[in-house]
């Protein structure tokens, strides 16, 4: 029986979790309070200083630190150079929302989404076709399609970073969700409230729960975290689907009127990012002082 890590898990788990409804919520808040011009510069910073986070953890020591930048320099970077461009070239151009009995359901920077499909595929080769990763995914993708060739043909990984690791993981799942959303929220295809959108919330709902129970024998904090996005990101997928259906009331999506559940969920955030980075922290200090008392203790036998 493996051991259960359960505190891990939940705190791990409840860190990206959060970081979900914080970042639709400081895109509205900053929608709402600065001008057109200031809301462009302040995203083209955003995202700026998000790559430039990324990169230090590629420089950073410790497996948690690496991981913790990689996800905050990528949820900065999805949110200013993606996000924002998309709803820059939206207005500029003049896509419009789309609407249903006179009701924004969804953004124009949102479906422009799909138009980047082509990218996605580009993106999912290279992963599939030049480099092996821990991914069970795309190793089962592999093994169906290449089979006994796969040594062959995917021969061996990328360099790892893991800041850049969890930089891309991050990246490509937003980017998976959304684009599945779009395809399922369009009528031409299926629609909001289509048997199959259903279908797959309540799939995407069911592999996380199973995903979190695999989660749960993961002891190291770093790999604990990394696991956690692609948990939480296959979660939201049916509770983006749930509040689409007006099922619960989305309280990111209106920040300003709900301030004491945003600052609230703000506090608890910045709480789990302390206790991560300080329990990583003690758990390696510990490791160093068990070194060195073998190494001592070797000594003293010679």
């Amino acid at each position: 029986m493996k051991k259960i890590y359960l505190l891990k898990s939940v705190a791990s788990f409840s860190l990206v979790l959060f970081t979900m409804p914080l970042g639709h919520a400081l895109m509205i808040t900053m929608e709402h309070l600065l001008t057109p011009t200031a809301l462009h510069a302040s995203a083209f910073t955003m995202g700026a200083v998000g790559v430039t986070t990324v990169i230090v953890g590629v420089f950073a020591k410790g497996d948690v630190r690496q991981t913790l930048c990689g996800l905050l320099g990528g949820l900065l970077f999805w949110t200013g150079w993606v996000e924002f461009l998309f709803m820059y070239y939206a207005h500029r151009h003049g896509t419009q929302p789309e609407i249903v009995d006179g009701e924004i359901v969804t953004k124009p920077e949102y479906l422009l989404y799909p138009a980047t499909f082509g990218f996605w595929v580009m993106f999912m080769l290279v992963y599939l076709f030049c480099t092996q990763s821990g991914c069970q995914f795309f190793n089962w993708c592999q093994k169906t399609l290449f089979g006994s060739r796969r040594g062959d043909i995917v021969a061996r990984p990328m360099t790892r970073h893991t800041s850049m690791v969890t930089f891309m993981e991050l990246n490509m799942l937003l980017w998976t969700s959304y684009l599945l959303l779009m395809f399922c929220y369009d009528g031409n295809f299926l629609g909001d409230r289509h048997p199959v959108t259903i279908l797959i919330a309540a799939g995407c709902l069911i592999a996380a729960a199973l995903m979190f129970l695999r989660q749960l024998k993961i002891g190291s904090w770093g790999a604990n975290i990394r696991f956690s996005i692609a948990t939480v990101i296959v979660l939201w997928t049916p509770i983006e689907v749930m509040g689409r259906m007006n099922l619960f009331k989305e309280i990111w999506v209106e920040p300003m009127r709900y301030k004491t559940e945003m600052i609230i969920l703000s506090l608890a955030f910045l709480a789990l990012v302390c206790y991560l980075y300080f329990a990583a922290k003690k758990k390696k200090d510990n490791g160093m002082e068990n070194i060195r008392r073998y190494k001592n203790k070797t000594t003293d036998n010679k």
